[in-house]
């Protein structure tokens, strides 16, 4: 069910936003060569309890999970491209990690990811990581009253296209309320002026993600994480919106 949030529901929807910002950024700023993966979640996890924040990860167990995910943060490295698990794993020269993270504050959730590229970076790592973000904020453009899903879809499938990338459908965007999935699904490629019609009030989350040589993925042994089928890097980006009368009111963004 699609619902439409008041003004003051949105206006209560702001702190959730920006403790989910803090630590993406407080995670990814202590993301360095010799890290490990759990030293991160644990960055994530104790900022939950600062805050008295709820994890929306370690008891999530949607039908795609082989298991209740049990960590803070999902970290996804190199080929790994979403629901990452983290490991006992040090990240090492070059690595390329995508941090994506949800929780609710005062019983409202937001959800956002983010790519970095650990040390020295590869140029084909950087072009991948700039098209996905620039995707991104591609598709949060096109998020205002008058417009429909399939903008942002088209808007988002159109950066992707022109860099040679294809687009794999079986996961995108989302709605965000009090639970962290729900309707509508915001597709990362589509055609302009189909879809639901975007009007004020509307919360939902836009993530492009894309892998430098293939759109299909495997699930790994952990049960969780997604990986490239023939090994090629990913990146991921992402941001909880709300429409507005105006221009769309991010509320994730740092």
């Amino acid at each position: 069910m699609i619902e439409i949030r008041t003004p003051a529901e949105v206006e209560e929807m702001r702190p959730a936003g920006a403790f989910v910002a803090s630590v993406v950024e407080a995670t990814a700023a202590a993301s360095a060569v010799g890290v490990n993966l759990l030293a991160l979640d644990k960055i994530a996890g104790d900022m939950i309890r600062k805050a008295g924040a709820v994890s929306s990860y370690v008891d999530y167990h949607p039908s795609f999970g082989a298991s209740p995910f049990g960590k803070y943060i999902c970290l996804s490295v190199n080929d790994a491209a979403l629901h990452g698990l983290p490991f006992d794993y040090k990240l090492r020269d070059g690595d390329v990690l995508s941090l994506d993270f949800a929780a609710s504050l005062n019983g409202w959730v937001a959800d956002s990811a983010r790519t970095i590229i650990v040390g020295k970076p590869r140029p084909q790592d950087v072009e991948l990581v700039d098209v996905t973000r620039r995707a991104l904020e591609a598709g949060i453009a096109e998020a205002r009253p008058g417009n429909r899903m399939g903008d942002i879809s088209a808007a988002i499938g159109a950066v992707a296209h022109k860099a040679g990338l294809s687009i794999n459908l079986e996961f995108g965007g989302h709605g965000v309320g009090r639970t962290m999935h729900g309707d509508p699904h915001v597709p990362n490629d589509g055609r302009a002026g189909r879809g639901l019609p975007l009007r004020a009030g509307l919360v939902f989350a836009i993530e492009p993600w894309f892998m430098l040589g293939t759109d299909r993925i495997y699930t790994d042994r952990d049960g969780w994480t997604l990986r490239s089928v023939d090994g090629s890097r990913a990146a991921h980006f992402e941001h909880t919106l709300a429409i507005t009368d105006g221009d769309p009111l991010v509320l994730t963004r740092p």
